[in-house]
């Protein structure tokens, strides 16, 4: 039987999940009798869901489809279709961003790193969505798909561990997105030259509606540099961003200031 908080709301069901060298979490809220079935069923479809992600788009798995088509063993022909429709969004974001996005290693291996895992909540976040929850937070490394809410996301200070710059307030349908080397040392390069960007930026947090393009944007203005970062995240639709540079100051695009929420500090 489900139980009821002291609005008379269902009570969260939250998973975390430990997967692709990072730790998903998943609340789920306005879960009701009549819908509880189904979205639990969901919930387990998208953690299997994440492991299938990882068994096929493993850089580190010298058995995922991925590292096998780099080594030329399969096809693109041959690949299972989430590859095929993979590759295919990161040509198209390697397009819209005039090559700073790039799905491959030097020499040419394909690597979907800077898109898959964007790609990978959004999904799950709306498979979860529509098999009944009202309201979906799914939390993949800092990478978030909402939809309902409200909810807050702090935008995490890559100089201090632990603190917050700002938090972003979210209604319907959002997704943030964070890019930069505080967690995983400089592994973002410059496409062109195969080296950091000489003006690297300490964070990059994009804002929008879909993690996957928020994802690819904020691992493109990584590589692109504070210099061509700034006007070139001001020219994106429907996506607005919030920077912290390498010296620790802060810029927002024009539009951030209607997601933001007051930042409490105790």
């Amino acid at each position: 039987m489900t139980s009821y908080d002291e609005y008379g709301e269902p009570e969260p069901l939250r998973h975390v999940e430990h997967v692709m060298g990072t730790v998903f979490s998943f609340d789920l809220r306005e879960v009701h009798d009549a819908d509880r079935p189904r979205v639990l069923a969901a919930l387990d479809g998208a953690v299997v869901g994440l492991h299938r992600v990882d068994e096929l788009f493993s850089t580190y798995r010298q058995d995922s489809q991925i590292s096998r088509l780099g080594r030329e063993e399969l096809t693109l022909s041959q690949c299972e279709p989430e590859v095929r429709d993979v590759l295919e969004l990161c040509e198209e974001f390697t397009y819209r961003s005039d090559g700073w996005f790039t799905p491959h290693y030097a020499g040419g291996r394909p690597d979907p790193t800077g898109l898959v895992k964007g790609w990978a909540v959004e999904r799950a976040a709306r498979m979860l969505a529509s098999a009944g929850a009202g309201s979906v937070c799914v939390n993949g490394g800092g990478d978030v798909q909402v939809h309902g809410g409200p909810w807050r996301v702090g935008i995490a200070d890559p100089m201090r561990r632990g603190e917050l710059l700002a938090v972003v307030e979210a209604h319907g349908e959002l997704a943030v997105a964070t890019s930069g080397p505080a967690e995983r040392g400089c592994h973002i390069l410059d496409p062109h030259t195969g080296r950091p960007p000489a003006d690297g930026l300490a964070s990059v947090t994009v804002v929008g509606t879909s993690l996957t393009e928020a994802d690819a944007w904020a691992t493109a203005a990584c590589a692109m540099g504070a210099e061509r970062a700034r006007p070139w995240l001001q020219r994106q639709p429907g996506a607005e961003a919030f920077v912290v540079t390498a010296e620790g100051t802060t810029w927002q695009t024009s539009g951030f200031a209607r997601f933001s929420a007051e930042l409490c500090v105790s």
